[in-house]
């Protein structure tokens, strides 16, 4: 009997590591006329005209007239336009970010989308997020840790003191029975979370290291995160997403062939340690 040797990475999700291929990773690729025609993107900032790079004056509440832009003619360049869409951009963030340590999450990422020139990234405060959820996660069914650590006991070869090769497979279809971490639950909404990675685009669980005892064991296990941050067609095209100026401009920042920002890859990363044991059944 064959001993299965560490790290092993024993799950991989169907989509792929840095894929730069992937729809919402798209920029700079839709025209004016596509935008409002298609999309029905007229009404985007309350300060700038992305179309005629005007800043708009504020409609009084008699001169009401939805979808109209009113501007004054001093034309500015493209650049000193996206500057305005950014911060208006950062300044709408804050709704879907009003508590936690991770609220201030969401500005950094804008920041870097304007900045950051496509570059992935990451920040301590997204592994910290990730850690939790999983630690967090004590349901029996859908925690992907809790499936592992009882596969991993079932499957131990306690006489021998390893985990057999020909069981990796289970270790699989422990993953696959749970749900893979995300950020979709109700305080996410407002934590900033939810704004910042919500769904994940790829994930990779690898076993780091398995010790084994008598009758315990010890394992940690790594879990390796990817989200997209950007705006795919279908995205934009729901109301949940497009009846929020914030979408709008973001879609506008990064699809417009004027602007065309790159979306960029978010990297989470995070150890979570396993304990089990006879003592437990």
């Amino acid at each position: 009997m064959t001993a299965l040797q560490f790290p092993c990475t024993i799950f991989k999700t169907q989509k792929w590591m840095d894929d730069y291929g992937a729809r919402d990773m798209r920029y700079g690729d839709l025209t004016e006329v596509q935008l409002r025609k298609h999309y029905h993107l007229d009404n985007v900032s309350t300060r700038v005209n992305p179309y005629t790079l005007t800043k708009v004056i504020p409609f009084s509440q008699s001169q009401l007239m939805p979808y109209g832009y009113r501007g004054d003619q001093t034309k500015m360049t493209p650049q000193q336009c996206a500057r305005i869409l950014f911060d208006e951009f950062r300044h709408l963030s804050r709704m879907f970010a009003l508590f936690s340590p991770y609220r201030h999450l969401i500005d950094k990422m804008i920041t870097h989308m304007q900045y950051g020139n496509g570059a992935p990234f990451r920040d301590m405060l997204l592994d910290r997020a990730l850690k939790e959820i999983i630690v967090n996660d004590s349901s029996q069914y859908n925690s992907t840790r809790l499936s592992l650590k009882k596969t991993l006991f079932d499957k131990i070869d306690w006489n021998r003191r390893i985990f057999p090769e020909s069981q990796k497979l289970q270790l699989y279809n422990a993953i696959s029975s749970g749900i893979l971490p995300k950020f979709d639950r109700f305080q996410d909404n407002f934590n900033g979370m939810g704004i910042t990675v919500h769904d994940t685009w790829a994930t990779q669980i690898t076993i780091k290291s398995l010790h084994i005892d008598n009758d315990s064991y010890q394992a940690v296990i790594h879990y390796k995160v990817q989200d997209h941050f950007g705006l795919d067609d279908d995205d934009i095209m729901k109301n949940k997403f497009s009846q929020f100026r914030f979408f709008r401009i973001w879609f506008i920042l990064q699809r417009y062939n004027l602007f065309g920002f790159k979306p960029f890859i978010t990297n989470i990363e995070t150890d979570i340690e396993i304990v089990g044991g006879a003592n437990e059944l």
